[in-house]
Parts: C-alpha cells; sequence; structure tokens
C-alpha cells in the first residue's frame, strides 16, 4: 500500500529497499542508536532522587531529565539490569546510575552520591518493607520450624485434598461435553419459549385491557405471595385486638365479684314464684337460712341498688334486678 503524506523517488524500488529509511541509508531510531554496536542506546532518563554531583559536588533534584546512555549489564535471573550513564549540565563530569530489580529500586553507582531521605519504618514503630540480606537468621528459629510445621500440614491435610477435588470435578463435568452441551441448549430453549408464552399472554392482557404497552406486568406468583402475606399478618392483628379486647373485659368483670354473689344469693324482696328468683335445689331451700348468709344477702342487696344508682346499663337487665323496678317513669308499659 502507498503511504500518504510522504515523497517517493523516481527509483525507489521496493524489491532492494524494502523501506525509505533503507532506500536513503538512515535508521528509524536515528542519531540515538549512533553507538548500537556497542550495545548502548541514547534514551531519555529522569533521576529517581536527589543527587549530589561527585565532580562539582552540585546537588541534583529528583526529575531532572538527561539523555542518558542506557546499557545491559547483566541480568537477575530472568530481568535484565540496566545502567544509565549521563552527564552533569553543570559540569564535565559523568555519572552511572543502575537499576536493582531484586529491592525494586535504582542504585548510584559511580560519579554521584544519593541523598538520603528514605522514610525509615522501623525508626517510627514499623517494619522493614524489604528484606535484602539472604543471610540472616530468623528472629526465633522454634517459631519458623513451627510455622513450616504448620504450613505442611495445611497443605496436606487441607490444600491437596481440595485440589484433588477440584480435579475430579472438572474431570466429571468435561467428561462428555457434547452431552452437556445438549443439556444446556435443551434448558436454555425451555426457558426461551417459557419467556415468550408469558410474553405474549401480557400482549394479550395489556390489548384486552387498553393498557399501555410499554406497562411492566407484575407476575401473578408474586402478587398472590403479597396478598397472602397481608391477609395473614391482618388475621393475626385481629386475633391479637380480639385476645387483649376479651382480656380486658374478664379483668372489668373480675373486679366486681359481687354480681357473682347476688346470683347465688336470693335478696328479701324474691319470691319462690317470681321470675326473677334464681332456682336453688331443695335441700339447700329448705334448709333454714343461717345468719351469714342474711348478712350476704343484705350486702348484696345493698350494693346492688348502689350499683343500680351509678351504672344506668344495670337498670333494664332482669337476671340482676331482685324486685320490680321502681325507677319506671309513668304512664308506660313494661312488655314482659
Amino acid at each position: 500500500m502507498q503511504g500518504f503524506n510522504r515523497w517517493i523517488p523516481p527509483d525507489y524500488d521496493p524489491k532492494k529497499n524494502h523501506t525509505l529509511n533503507d532506500y536513503h541509508g538512515k535508521k528509524a531510531l536515528g542519531d540515538r542508536e549512533r553507538k548500537r554496536d556497542q550495545g548502548i542506546l541514547i534514551t531519555r532518563f529522569e533521576l529517581p532522587f536527589n543527587i549530589w554531583c561527585g565532580t562539582c559536588n552540585n546537588h541534583i533534584g529528583m526529575g531532572v531529565r538527561y539523555n542518558a546512555e542506557k546499557k545491559k549489564v547483566g541480568n537477575y535471573y530472568s530481568t535484565p539490569i540496566y545502567s544509565f550513564r549521563c552527564k552533569c549540565h553543570l559540569c564535565d563530569g559523568w555519572f552511572e546510575i543502575q537499576t536493582d530489580p531484586k529491592n525494586t529500586r535504582y542504585v548510584v553507582t559511580s560519579g554521584a552520591r544519593k541523598q538520603e531521605q528514605d522514610w525509615d519504618p522501623e525508626e517510627n514503630g514499623g517494619f522493614a518493607a524489604h528484606e535484602t540480606d539472604p543471610d540472616k537468621p530468623p528472629d526465633d528459629p522454634l517459631a519458623a520450624l513451627e510455622k513450616t510445621a504448620i504450613q505442611k500440614q495445611t497443605v496436606e491435610t487441607v490444600a491437596k485434598p481440595r485440589i484433588e477435588a477440584l480435579q475430579g470435578l472438572s474431570e466429571h463435568y468435561n467428561a462428555d461435553p457434547y452431552a452437556l452441551s445438549v443439556k444446556v441448549r435443551k434448558k436454555f430453549r425451555e426457558e426461551k419459549k417459557a419467556e415468550k408464552r408469558k410474553r405474549e399472554e401480557d400482549d394479550d392482557f395489556k390489548t384486552k385491557w387498553a393498557l399501555d404497552k410499554d406497562l411492566q406486568l407484575v407476575p401473578d406468583e408474586e402478587v398472590r405471595t403479597e396478598a397472602k402475606e397481608a391477609w395473614e399478618a391482618g388475621k393475626k392483628e385481629f386475633h391479637r385486638e380480639a385476645t387483649a379486647k376479651r382480656r380486658a373485659l374478664e379483668l372489668d368483670v373480675g373486679k366486681t365479684p359481687i354480681l357473682r354473689a347476688s346470683r347465688l344469693a336470693p335478696g328479701p324482696s324474691s319470691a319462690p314464684g317470681s321470675s326473677s328468683s334464681l332456682r336453688m335445689p331443695s335441700r339447700i331451700a329448705n334448709s333454714k337460712p343461717s345468719s351469714h348468709s342474711t348478712k350476704s344477702a343484705l350486702a348484696s342487696t345493698l350494693i346492688m341498688n348502689s350499683l343500680r344508682k351509678s351504672d344506668p346499663f344495670l337498670q333494664g337487665s332482669s337476671r340482676l334486678s331482685s324486685g320490680p323496678r321502681k325507677d319506671k317513669p309513668p304512664g308506660l308499659l313494661v312488655k314482659k
């Protein structure tokens, strides 16, 4: 394909020169690779920290950029170690900085010295971020041994069985990929048909009741579930209120035990043939009334008369009244 915005000489032959740089005898990097035969590449390098120049003893701040000579000087395992040789802009001295992959930092090797401004975590109650001494023994050999033993035990009892179980599960599911694919596609088709059927039912319902097509209908299951929960909650609330009213009524009735006593003890105005008198067993009726029963009957009569005066609802009760009503207005007939 012909390049745009570039001039191609008429004697340019792509078979002899693959690129225009080859035709003009130039390199892609230009002057930056003038020392390529020495393994040096000119790159733009920025100082990672503050340094003091070893030649002029001037301070050079972090972030100053130089055209450095980049060169590979070694390897740390598979990571290459590069050196950057820069010329001081304040004098004619040269200084060199290398990478340190082991400790993930830069090191000044010659021509300058680093200005130490690192924050030491150990001096501030912390722990060292990088431990660079491989020959340093552990602080507690027994603790290190115990940790190693615990790790081995964890690997044998937890990690290894778990890995074996995962491998077995993977082999089980990947034993027959075609059968698994058929099962997944069958389930997908069923779900797709169910969704299509539900969508058609919703569209018919919206058309029947002239609803908006963009209206989202709630599934019947959710509506029924919500209605059932609301009904059960209302039922519990109703039973709770009914129970509370019944208990309150029982407490109110229990505060007046005279009513029960008045039903058992006949008043002096009650006659054997009257409708308001209570029927008593013959053994109790023929027995001679004692002084205690007379006193209780008199007390119940007085209390009932007081209740009739204070409570108007007890005046029309035939079961609680022991005699004829005396507070009946004149000229009115009472149906018996």
